[in-house]
């Protein structure tokens, strides 16, 4: 049987959301207990050069500011914790919360599990990761200034992407599997409107070109969706945009979520639709997702927390 550990707020999750809350609230004196879930620290542990996160003057690394925040959770007196909750009973008070390791009993929950980019699933795309391959153009389209990049997808967040780098690079390929985009009228006719993006139709990514030593992408072979041939083309860097998956499946049925499955809370807060739960980061923001409104929104949930347990 798992020990059990009884906490007035558990935080699910270690990305700058959870991390940020986790600070705040032991501040507080709420003394939380956070749990770091599978992967620590989140996306920005697959993220290179930082260079939009306020109070640095120069590119930091995404590993090494989630290594920061970890510090600083644990000086003002989290207790941080490895290990990965599998089932949440959020029906009664306290909640329980049950990990690999341990059962959490607690008064507040506040989760911040984040979201994934989807990703391909292509060897190739895998390899250069961080290294010219990217699912964030708000976050690393900087360091293509000037070069020749391409965009997956053919949604409302590959064409903004694409927009959105049209502005910073020499080029912009969109690559779209089928022969029309999915996104909303306007942003397609602004979309083929802009002289220097370019859309492949009817194409797929087969395989991410590259070099070693220093890695970096080099160029695109792309498949025909009609007839399976082959082409490449010459670009500096690639960015995925077909969607984000948040990691909210233990809480189906638990909590109110969208249709795309993010956890749905009170407008201009965190409060989800249990009361002691909330939510924060990208596991409930699918609009902005960048680390800096992660935290503001981990900030908020804290206070909010501190509010509730007074209360």
């Amino acid at each position: 049987m798992a020990n059990q550990k009884k906490t007035d707020l558990l935080i699910i999750g270690s990305g700058p959301a959870g991390y940020t809350a986790a600070i705040y609230a032991a501040r507080a004196g709420l003394n939380p207990v956070l749990v770091t879930g599978a992967e620590p620290g989140g996306q920005l542990m697959i993220t290179t050069d930082v260079e939009n996160y306020p109070g640095y003057e120069n590119a930091i690394q995404g590993p090494w500011l989630m290594e920061q925040m970890e510090k600083q959770a644990k000086n003002v007196g989290t207790e941080i914790i490895f290990d990965y909750i599998n089932t949440v009973d959020f029906s009664k008070t306290p909640f329980t919360c049950k990990g690999d390791i341990n059962e959490y009993v607690a008064k507040a929950v506040i989760v911040c599990t984040g979201a994934k980019a989807r990703w391909l699933g292509l060897e190739s795309e895998e390899k250069f990761k961080g290294f010219g391959v990217s699912a964030c153009a708000t976050c690393d389209g900087i360091f293509f200034k000037g070069q020749d990049v391409a965009v997956i997808g053919g949604g409302n967040s590959a064409v903004e992407e694409a927009i959105y780098l049209s502005k910073i690079c020499n080029s912009v390929t969109l690559i779209h599997r089928r022969d029309k985009l999915r996104s909303e009228k306007v942003l397609q006719d602004k979309l083929l409107n802009t002289k220097n993006i370019k859309v492949e139709w009817n194409h797929e990514l087969d395989e991410v070109l590259g070099k070693d030593g220093p890695k970096a992408v080099t160029g695109l072979r792309l498949k025909s969706t009609l007839d399976s041939k082959t082409k490449e083309i010459k670009v500096d860097g690639l960015f995925v945009a077909i969607g984000h998956d948040p990691a909210t499946e233990i809480f189906k049925g638990k909590l109110d979520m969208d249709s795309e499955g993010y956890l749905v809370v009170e407008k201009g807060g965190t409060k989800t639709s249990v009361k002691g739960i909330f939510a924060a980061g990208d596991v409930q923001d699918k609009v902005y997702r960048q680390a800096v409104t992660a935290a503001g929104q981990g900030c908020m949930a804290a206070l909010e927390v501190e509010k509730f347990l007074q209360e």
